[in-house]
């Protein structure tokens, strides 16, 4: 699981620490929940808008339906 290291105040984590121990959390959930509340809806929707953005005619993708020049896969 990926880790966040944060630099905060000794009054902030204090207030962090009484609030994570009212909601009965660790610290670390608490301020994942706090994280995701903050961030919902704020966040594009990022891949969703990628597909089809590229409006240049110079791009193209081209379908390959032969695959004789392809490597042959390993046997395990």
């Amino acid at each position: 699981m990926p880790q966040l290291s944060l630099y905060i105040d000794k009054k902030t984590l204090r207030q962090l620490e009484i609030a994570a121990k009212i909601e009965h959390l660790s610290i670390s959930k608490y301020a994942v929940k706090k994280l995701n509340e903050s961030m919902q809806g704020k966040l594009p929707d990022y891949y969703e808008n990628l597909y089809g953005s590229i409006d240049d005619d110079t791009f193209n993708v081209e379908k390959i339906t032969d695959f004789t020049n392809d490597s042959t896969r390993e046997k395990l």
